[in-house]
Protein backbone atom coordinates (compact mmCIF):
# COMPACT_ATOMS: atom_id res chain seq x y z
CA UNK A 1 0.00 0.00 0.00
CA UNK A 2 3.04 2.70 0.36
CA UNK A 3 3.71 1.78 -3.40
CA UNK A 4 0.52 2.72 -4.00
CA UNK A 5 0.26 6.02 -2.04
CA UNK A 6 3.72 7.23 -3.35
CA UNK A 7 2.33 6.48 -6.58
CA UNK A 8 -0.92 8.35 -6.16
CA UNK A 9 0.74 11.69 -4.32
CA UNK A 10 3.22 11.62 -7.29
CA UNK A 11 0.05 11.64 -9.96
CA UNK A 12 -1.42 14.48 -8.04
CA UNK A 13 1.88 16.19 -8.10
CA UNK A 14 1.43 16.30 -11.98
CA UNK A 15 -1.32 18.07 -11.79
CA UNK A 16 -0.53 21.69 -11.62
CA UNK A 17 -4.04 23.03 -10.35
CA UNK A 18 -4.03 20.72 -7.30
CA UNK A 19 -0.48 21.69 -6.28
CA UNK A 20 -1.86 25.17 -6.78
CA UNK A 21 -5.15 24.70 -4.07
CA UNK A 22 -3.09 22.64 -2.01
CA UNK A 23 -5.02 19.02 -2.55
CA UNK A 24 -3.08 15.51 -1.07
CA UNK A 25 -3.75 11.91 -1.10
CA UNK A 26 -4.50 11.49 2.39
CA UNK A 27 -5.06 7.37 1.93
CA UNK A 28 -5.09 5.08 -0.90
CA UNK A 29 -5.73 1.46 -1.27
CA UNK A 30 -7.60 -0.51 -3.75
CA UNK A 31 -10.76 0.63 -4.97
CA UNK A 32 -10.90 3.53 -2.55
CA UNK A 33 -9.09 7.02 -2.14
CA UNK A 34 -9.46 9.80 0.58
CA UNK A 35 -8.38 13.47 -0.62
CA UNK A 36 -7.98 16.37 1.68
CA UNK A 37 -7.94 20.02 0.66
CA UNK A 38 -7.17 22.68 3.40
CA UNK A 39 -9.67 25.73 2.92
CA UNK A 40 -8.62 29.06 2.94
CA UNK A 41 -10.19 32.17 2.01
CA UNK A 42 -9.37 32.19 -2.18
CA UNK A 43 -11.83 29.26 -2.11
CA UNK A 44 -15.03 31.32 -0.65
CA UNK A 45 -17.78 31.95 -2.71
CA UNK A 46 -19.35 35.21 -1.97
CA UNK A 47 -21.33 34.14 1.43
CA UNK A 48 -18.08 32.70 3.05
CA UNK A 49 -18.88 29.00 1.75
CA UNK A 50 -16.07 26.78 0.36
CA UNK A 51 -17.27 27.57 -3.77
CA UNK A 52 -19.23 24.79 -5.29
CA UNK A 53 -16.54 24.28 -8.03
CA UNK A 54 -13.57 23.62 -5.46
CA UNK A 55 -15.86 20.68 -3.56
CA UNK A 56 -16.70 19.77 -7.49
CA UNK A 57 -13.18 19.26 -8.24
CA UNK A 58 -12.35 17.73 -5.41
CA UNK A 59 -15.20 14.99 -5.90
CA UNK A 60 -14.50 14.78 -9.59
CA UNK A 61 -10.21 14.26 -8.57
CA UNK A 62 -11.33 11.37 -6.16
CA UNK A 63 -14.02 9.29 -8.31
CA UNK A 64 -10.80 9.19 -10.64
CA UNK A 65 -8.14 8.11 -8.51
CA UNK A 66 -10.85 5.60 -7.13
CA UNK A 67 -11.58 3.87 -10.60
CA UNK A 68 -7.75 4.38 -11.64
CA UNK A 69 -6.55 2.28 -8.48
CA UNK A 70 -8.65 -0.41 -10.80
CA UNK A 71 -8.36 0.32 -14.34
CA UNK A 72 -4.80 2.02 -14.30
CA UNK A 73 -3.20 5.06 -14.68
CA UNK A 74 -4.48 6.58 -17.88
CA UNK A 75 -8.16 7.45 -16.65
CA UNK A 76 -10.40 10.30 -17.11
CA UNK A 77 -14.00 11.32 -16.02
CA UNK A 78 -16.57 10.40 -18.50
CA UNK A 79 -19.44 11.95 -16.26
CA UNK A 80 -20.17 12.33 -13.10
CA UNK A 81 -23.31 14.32 -11.30
CA UNK A 82 -22.74 15.82 -7.54
CA UNK A 83 -25.22 17.11 -5.56
CA UNK A 84 -24.54 19.54 -2.65
CA UNK A 85 -26.08 18.65 0.05
CA UNK A 86 -25.47 21.38 3.03
CA UNK A 87 -22.79 24.04 2.67
CA UNK A 88 -19.17 23.72 3.20
CA UNK A 89 -17.25 25.72 5.84
CA UNK A 90 -14.05 24.77 8.11
CA UNK A 91 -10.87 23.53 8.33
CA UNK A 92 -10.41 21.31 5.41
CA UNK A 93 -12.30 18.93 2.81
CA UNK A 94 -12.18 15.35 2.58
CA UNK A 95 -13.16 13.52 -0.33
CA UNK A 96 -14.37 9.70 -0.08
CA UNK A 97 -14.14 7.97 -3.02
CA UNK A 98 -14.90 4.17 -3.93
CA UNK A 99 -15.23 2.12 -6.58
CA UNK A 100 -18.81 0.74 -6.71
CA UNK A 101 -18.61 -1.90 -9.87
CA UNK A 102 -15.33 -2.06 -12.46
CA UNK A 103 -15.41 -3.43 -15.61
CA UNK A 104 -12.20 -3.91 -18.00
CA UNK A 105 -12.50 -0.33 -19.43
CA UNK A 106 -14.88 1.87 -17.35
CA UNK A 107 -15.91 1.87 -12.67
CA UNK A 108 -18.19 3.57 -11.34
CA UNK A 109 -17.72 4.90 -8.51
CA UNK A 110 -19.39 7.40 -5.49
CA UNK A 111 -17.35 10.14 -3.33
CA UNK A 112 -18.72 11.98 -0.67
CA UNK A 113 -16.94 15.11 0.43
CA UNK A 114 -17.15 16.29 4.19
CA UNK A 115 -16.36 20.09 6.00
CA UNK A 116 -13.90 19.20 8.76
CA UNK A 117 -13.64 21.63 11.79
CA UNK A 118 -10.67 22.03 13.60
CA UNK A 119 -11.49 19.67 16.24
CA UNK A 120 -12.37 16.90 13.71
CA UNK A 121 -16.25 16.73 13.37
CA UNK A 122 -17.39 16.72 10.18
CA UNK A 123 -20.08 17.54 8.36
CA UNK A 124 -20.86 15.85 5.26
CA UNK A 125 -21.66 17.82 2.14
CA UNK A 126 -21.84 16.52 -0.65
CA UNK A 127 -22.42 13.32 -2.49
CA UNK A 128 -21.23 12.38 -6.12
CA UNK A 129 -20.97 9.25 -8.86
CA UNK A 130 -19.41 9.43 -11.73
CA UNK A 131 -18.16 6.65 -14.67
CA UNK A 132 -14.45 6.55 -15.15
CA UNK A 133 -12.54 5.44 -18.35
CA UNK A 134 -9.51 4.23 -18.97
CA UNK A 135 -7.79 5.98 -22.14
CA UNK A 136 -5.44 3.97 -24.27
CA UNK A 137 -2.31 5.82 -25.79
CA UNK A 138 -1.66 5.94 -29.61
CA UNK A 139 0.36 2.91 -28.49
CA UNK A 140 -1.55 0.74 -27.00
CA UNK A 141 -4.49 -1.63 -28.80
CA UNK A 142 -8.06 -1.01 -27.92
Amino acid sequence: MEELLHLGRQVLESQPFSVLIGTRVAGISEREVVLELPVREELFQQYGFVHGGVISYLADNALTFAGGTVLGLRVLTQEYKIDYLRPARGKKLVARASVVHAGRRRAVCRCDVFAASTDGDETFCATAQGTIVSVASKEEPR
